[in-house]
């Protein structure tokens, strides 16, 4: 069941509501006490110091629902690999999109052709979901939905060129989203929100390429570099934007990432006081954990809004992100309730704190 509203009237305002309607007293009588009263308090404030007109109501966070957020990860995993051109892929943007919209969002899907660095032309989408449009002030939150259309790092090569599940590497990321959407859409906080779901992010050059050509580098990520330059908006604009990528394994470390912490270290400091205000600094390691070429960057370096990375980082795992990475186990033994919890948590708290 969704949550109901969060606000309630000061004490003082319910008692006067209630002798003024069963028990009829003078409104007069119970103004000048009012009066009477606020003259005396304000006299008697400590070091002269007037009181507040009014107490400053306290923000109430919605309860992020783990199991829930799995269900969406279970059930983007259930389409198969979400490689662009395939059925799958279409089909579970479609059911993306329509859940979205059924969260009350105006979605706007961005349906363009991609070349990718191979020379494949990718039917790609962008999928934004905008919740209280008619609202200046903003965040972006943000998530790619397609997987890796090749386990080019799993130990076995006979899976280097078969797609993966991308159950942490992707799903995980948009199930965290999607059960924030739909808190969004039963209570909205204060700023408006736009969760945009990248395409096209995992498309990046196979391991075997060894070969460097023109535009090689910038071979990953090509959804959020079409955004970045064209956005859904002309002249579209939010206070900071917050990606989520991989964050679902069990026990999962996110580290301060460096071109976060390079681009906008306040949105980091932000994000990870909230994560240890509400306990998850077990998760949130404040210290710095390497960089990485991610969806944030485009959205920094090309359209200048600051945005941050959270992202797993494994030291002791080759490429920093796990055994699972990029390999055909990255399925749903590689998603944990708990580490969804901490991550969504932490992120609708600092949404949800924004005035």
């Amino acid at each position: 069941m969704l949550a109901g509203a969060y606000t309630s009237a000061p004490l003082q305002y319910n008692i006067v509501n209630q002798l003024l309607v069963d028990k009829k007293i003078f409104s007069v009588t119970v103004l000048f006490v009012l009066l009477l009263s606020t003259m005396i308090l304000a006299a008697c404030g400590g070091g002269g110091k007037k009181a507040p007109a009014q107490a400053e109501m306290a923000v109430v966070v919605p309860v992020f629902d783990a199991d829930s957020a799995y269900s969406y990860v279970e059930r983007q995993v259930a389409f198969g690999p979400r490689v662009p051109n395939s059925e799958a892929h279409r089909a579970c943007g479609d059911y993306i999109e329509s859940y979205m919209r059924a969260c009350g969002a105006d979605v706007v899907a961005q349906h363009v052709e991609l070349t990718a660095y191979n020379g494949d032309k990718l039917q790609a989408r962008n999928i934004i979901a905008q919740f209280s449009p008619q609202v200046k002030k903003r965040v972006m939150l943000c998530a790619h939905w397609d997987s890796r259309p090749w386990a080019d790092s799993d130990p076995d090569e006979s899976n280097h060129y078969k797609p993966i599940l991308g159950a942490n590497d992707g799903a995980s990321g948009v199930g965290v989203l999607m059960e924030i959407a739909r808190h969004l859409s039963a209570v909205p906080p204060m700023v408006g929100v736009d969760i945009v779901l990248f395409d096209a992010e995992d498309y990046g050059r196979h391991e075997s390429d060894h070969y460097y050509g023109v535009g090689m580098d910038n071979s990953w990520a090509l959804g959020s570099q079409y955004w970045a330059r064209t956005p859904h908006k002309d002249n579209y604009n939010a206070r900071y934007g917050i990606l989520l990528d991989i964050v679902g394994a069990p026990s999962s470390r996110f580290h301060r990432e460096g071109i976060s912490d390079h681009y906008a270290s306040n949105i980091v400091d932000k994000v990870w006081a909230q994560a240890a205000k509400w306990g998850y600094d077990n998760y949130f390691v404040n210290e710095e954990g390497g960089m990485v070429t991610d969806d944030h960057f485009y959205v920094n370096d090309f359209m200048g809004l600051p945005c941050i990375d959270i992202i797993n980082y494994d030291p002791s795992s080759p490429n920093g992100f796990g055994p699972h990475h990029h390999t055909v186990k990255d399925d749903m033994d590689w998603i944990d309730a708990a580490t969804l919890k901490a991550v969504g948590q932490t992120v609708m708290a600092v949404v949800y704190n924004e005035k």
